[in-house]
C-alpha cells in the first residue's frame, strides 16, 4: 500500500483505500466537532472521481445510503465533491470507499484529487480525446466530402467503396478511444438500472458506427445507401470539445475552494532541537514548533513571528490584497503569504485549529450544499430521459414508414440534442461562480441557498456595536483645568491607560501614543477593577484615571448627549476630562444610502441605551432605530417585521445575536464575530466592512438573474431543438454541436458572475 503522500497516481477501484483510515491522513478532511454531529459522529468531505452529471450523484449517494455507520451521503454534481456523515465506530471509510467503487466511481481525499499532478493527468488525457477525435474527423470529413459536391453515378462504385471502407478506419479510434467516457458512464449506469445523460449519447454514438458498419461491409443490404462516419465523428468531437470546456469553466466555478485548498505548502522547514531544519509534512506539525517560512510561501499554520517585520499578503482574511507588515510577537495566520525574506513563527494553532481550517471548511459545506433550484432540476433531468428514450424510438418507428433511410438519422439526432446537461448545470455554475468571487473579496458563503433569500430581501437589520461601529471607542474631546495643557493631560492619561486592557484605556493610550510629547514617566502602577488606574508621579504625587468617583471629582459620569467620559485627578482634584465616542465604521453611512437606491428599508436594533443608539442611527442614516433591546426583544421585533411581510437580513457580530441571525431570512457576520455569530449566519464577512453586505446583495440578484436566464434558455433549447430533430432538420452532427454550445452558453453566462 502506498500512502497519500508518497502516491504517484490517482487511487483507483483496485486500490485497498486502507490510507482514508490513517488518523493522521484522516484529519485533513475529517470533523468530529461541528455543529449538528452527535458523540459518535464525524463528517468527511471527499471527491468523486468519474462523475460527469446529476445521475452520476445520485448513483454514488445510493450506494452509501443504507450502509451501516452511514447517516448521510450528499454529492454536489458541479463540484464532485461528497460530504459524508458516518459512524467511526461503526464503519471505516476504506470500506465505504470501496461500495463506491464498486459502482464505478472514486473516493480521493480533496488534497489529492486537487493537486497539481491529477488536474494535469485529466487535463492531458482529455485533449488526448480531444485530438484524436479531431484529427480523424477532419480526415473523415475529406473523404466524404465528393458525396456532397457531385451527383448520384459521379463516382465509381470502387472509389465510393474504397472511401467509405477509408472513413470506417479511421472512424475506429473516435468510437474506441475518443468516445471511451461515454460508453463507460452509460455501461456503469445501465449496471446499476440507471440511465444517465452519457446513456443517450452513447446509444446514438453505438447506433450509428453499427449502422454504418454494416453498409461498409454490407453495401446491398438493407443499410447500405448512406454511411454516417462523417456526423459519428464530428459529433464526438463536438460533444467532447464541449465538455472539455465545461470541465474547464466548472473548475473555475469552484476554484475559489480549489485555490485555498492548494494554498498551504505540502512540507515545511521545523527547527530541530540543536537549531537546524528538518522537511516535514504538515500533518505532523505541533503547537509549540518553530518552522521557517521563506519568501513567497504560505504560513503553514497560525502562530507568533519571531523575526523582524514580514510583509504579509493577508488578502484571505479580508478580501484586500494590500501587504500587511507584521512585527516580531504579532500574530500571523495560515494561508496567508509572506512577501518579504525568510522568517521564523512558533506555532499556536495547527492543522483543523486554524483560521484556514474554518475558512475552508466553511466553503466546503457551502460547494457540497444542493441549492432548491438545482435539486429541482436534477429531478426533472432523471424522468427527462427516459422521456428521451422514449421520443426517440417513437421517432424512428416514425420515420420507417415515411423514409427509412432518415430514420437512423433522426433517432440519433432526438438521443443527442434533448441530453439534459444544460438543464443540471443552470443553477450550480451560477451559483459556485458568485460564490467564488465573494471568497476572493474575502466574503465567505456558507449556504448556496442563501443568494436566493437575500435576492429577495426588502429590509437589513443591523446590530450597532461592532458592526455600524468598531469594538473600540476614540477619543472625541479633552478639556483641562487652567495651567494645564491637552498635551501634558494626554501624556498622564496615556501613561495611566497604557497598562490597561479595558477598551477606555485602550482608546487613550492608543492616542497619546500617536502625540508628539509621547507618554509621561510614572511609576507604581496599580489598577482597582471597575474604577480606575493609579500611579505615582517624578515628586510622588499620586495621579489617578477613573471614574469621577475614584478621581475624587464632583462631576456627572456621562455627558448629557450619552457620549461617555472618563477623567483625570490629583491630589488637587480634577485635572482633565476625557469624552470618547465610539468609533464608526468609515463605509457605514456609504453602504446605508447604497441599501437606499436598491429599494432596501434600514433598520438598527440594539441592545445600547436610546440616546447612543440614535446617535449612531442618525451618524449613518439609518431609517429606523430599536435600542435598549434585549435578545428576546430583538428576535420578537424581527418576527414583527416578518408578519408585516418584509424579507429580512441581519447583520451582527455578538453572541446574543445569535438567535437573531438564525431567524431572519438570511444573515450576515462580521470576520471577527463571535463562532455562535457565525454559526448561525448564511455570510461572513471577515474584512469586517459594511460595503461588502450591499456588494454581496447585488452579487445575489445578479445571480438569480443568471440562473433565470440559464433555466429559460435550457427550456427553449429543447422547446425549438427537439421539434426540428423530430422534423428531421437537424443532422446527427449538428445536434452534437446544439447540446455543446448549450452547456457552454450556460457555463459561460455563470462565468460572467466571477468577474464582477
Amino acid at each position: 500500500m502506498e500512502w497519500l503522500g508518497l502516491h504517484r497516481g490517482p487511487l483507483t477501484v483496485t486500490d485497498d483505500f486502507a490510507v482514508l483510515d490513517d488518523p493522521v491522513e484522516q484529519d485533513t478532511f475529517t470533523r468530529s466537532d461541528l455543529q449538528g454531529l452527535a458523540p459518535d459522529e464525524a463528517e468527511s468531505v471527499l471527491v468523486v472521481q468519474g462523475m460527469y452529471c446529476a445521475a452520476c450523484a445520485d448513483t454514488v449517494e445510493a450506494a452509501l445510503q443504507g450502509q451501516r455507520g452511514v447517516r448521510r451521503a450528499q454529492v454536489h454534481a458541479a463540484t464532485r465533491r461528497l460530504t459524508l456523515q458516518w459512524q467511526p465506530s461503526q464503519t471505516r471509510l476504506s470500506d465505504l470507499a470501496r461500495k463506491v467503487g464498486d459502482v464505478g466511481y472514486r473516493l480521493l481525499p480533496m488534497q489529492q484529487a486537487l493537486s497539481v499532478s491529477e488536474r494535469l493527468r485529466e487535463t492531458r488525457q482529455a485533449l488526448w480525446r480531444l485530438f484524436v477525435a479531431g484529427f480523424c474527423m477532419m480526415q473523415v470529413m475529406m473523404y466524404a466530402w465528393p458525396a456532397y459536391v457531385t451527383t448520384p453515378g459521379d463516382i465509381p462504385p470502387d472509389i465510393e467503396q474504397l472511401l467509405r471502407w477509408a472513413s470506417w478506419v479511421i472512424s475506429l479510434p473516435v468510437v474506441f478511444f475518443a468516445s471511451g467516457p461515454f460508453f463507460a458512464s452509460a455501461w456503469r449506469d445501465l449496471r446499476h438500472g440507471r440511465v444517465g445523460m452519457d446513456t443517450p449519447v452513447s446509444i446514438g454514438i453505438l447506433v450509428t458506427f453499427l449502422v454504418s458498419s454494416a453498409a461498409t461491409f454490407d453495401p446491398a443490404g438493407p443499410w447500405g445507401t448512406e454511411v454516417w462516419f462523417d456526423s459519428l465523428t464530428m459529433f464526438v468531437f463536438f460533444l467532447l470539445g464541449g465538455r472539455y470546456l465545461e470541465h474547464k469553466a466548472r473548475d473555475r466555478t469552484a476554484g475559489a475552494l480549489d485555490s485555498l485548498m492548494n494554498r498551504l505548502p505540502e512540507v515545511c522547514d521545523r527547527q530541530k532541537a540543536e537549531g537546524g531544519y528538518e522537511s516535514v509534512s504538515l500533518r505532523r506539525l505541533k503547537v509549540g514548533d518553530t518552522v521557517r517560512v521563506q519568501a513567497g510561501q504560505a504560513f503553514p499554520a497560525d502562530g507568533e513571528l519571531l523575526d523582524g517585520v514580514a510583509q504579509v499578503d493577508e488578502a484571505l482574511l479580508t478580501g484586500e490584497s494590500h501587504p500587511v507588515a507584521i512585527k516580531a510577537g504579532q500574530g500571523v495566520v495560515a494561508g496567508s503569504f509572506n512577501l518579504g525574506g525568510p522568517v521564523r513563527v512558533r506555532l499556536n494553532r495547527v492543522g483543523p485549529d486554524t483560521r484556514f481550517a474554518q475558512i475552508v471548511q466553511l466553503m466546503e459545506r457551502a460547494s457540497t450544499e444542493r441549492p432548491r433550484l438545482a435539486v429541482l432540476a436534477d429531478r426533472v433531468a432523471a424522468p427527462f430521459l427516459l422521456l428521451v428514450l422514449l421520443a426517440a424510438v417513437l421517432a424512428f418507428a416514425g420515420w420507417w414508414q415515411v423514409d427509412h433511410t432518415q430514420a437512423l438519422a433522426v433517432a440519433v439526432a432526438v438521443l443527442i440534442v434533448t441530453c439534459p446537461c444544460a438543464l443540471s448545470l443552470a443553477t450550480p455554475a451560477a451559483m459556485l461562480a458568485s460564490a467564488g468571487a465573494l471568497a476572493r473579496r474575502g466574503v465567505l458563503v456558507r449556504r448556496l441557498q442563501a443568494f436566493e433569500a437575500l435576492a429577495g430581501i426588502d429590509a437589513v437589520v443591523f446590530d450597532k456595536t461592532g458592526t455600524l461601529t468598531h469594538d473600540r471607542l476614540q477619543l472625541r474631546r479633552v478639556s483641562t483645568r487652567e495651567g494645564v495643557s491637552e498635551a501634558q493631560a494626554l501624556a498622564l492619561a496615556g501613561a495611566l491607560a497604557e497598562g490597561s486592557l479595558h477598551p477606555v484605556s485602550r482608546a487613550i493610550a492608543e492616542q497619546a501614543r500617536k502625540a508628539p510629547s509621547g507618554l509621561a514617566p510614572l511609576a507604581g502602577h496599580t489598577e482597582r477593577a471597575g474604577h480606575g488606574m493609579q500611579a505615582l508621579q517624578d515628586d510622588g504625587a499620586w495621579v489617578r484615571l477613573g471614574s469621577a468617583a475614584f478621581c475624587g471629582v464632583e462631576a456627572q459620569r456621562l455627558m448629557p448627549d450619552g457620549v461617555p467620559v472618563v477623567y483625570l485627578g490629583d491630589a488637587r482634584g480634577w485635572l482633565a476630562s476625557f469624552e470618547l465616542q465610539e468609533s464608526l465604521r468609515e463605509d457605514a453611512h456609504e453602504a446605508v444610502c447604497a441599501l437606499r437606491e436598491l429599494g432596501v428599508r434600514t433598520w438598527l436594533l440594539s441592545g445600547d441605551h436610546e440616546a447612543a443608539a440614535r446617535q449612531v442611527g442618525l451618524a449613518v442614516g439609518v431609517d429606523h432605530v430599536v435600542a435598549s433591546a434585549s435578545p428576546e426583544q430583538k428576535l420578537a421585533e424581527i418576527a414583527a417585521m416578518q408578519a408585516r411581510g418584509l424579507q429580512v437580513a441581519m447583520v451582527g457580530d455578538g453572541l446574543n445575536d445569535g438567535p437573531v441571525l438564525a431567524r431572519a431570512n438570511t444573515s450576515f457576520a462580521l470576520g471577527h464575530a463571535a463562532p455562535l455569530a457565525q454559526a448561525q449566519s448564511d455570510f461572513i464577512v471577515q474584512g469586517g466592512q459594511v460595503m461588502d453586505v450591499v456588494r454581496t446583495l447585488v452579487q445575489a440578484r445578479a445571480t438569480l438573474r443568471t440562473v433565470r436566464q440559464n433555466l429559460v434558455w435550457a427550456a427553449a433549447y429543447n422547446l425549438v431543438c427537439v421539434p426540428l430533430a423530430l422534423m428531421g432538420f437537424m443532422p446527427p452532427w449538428l445536434a452534437g454541436l446544439g447540446m455543446a454550445a448549450s452547456s457552454l452558453l450556460v457555463i459561460g453566462n455563470a462565468l460572467r458572475l466571477a468577474r464582477r
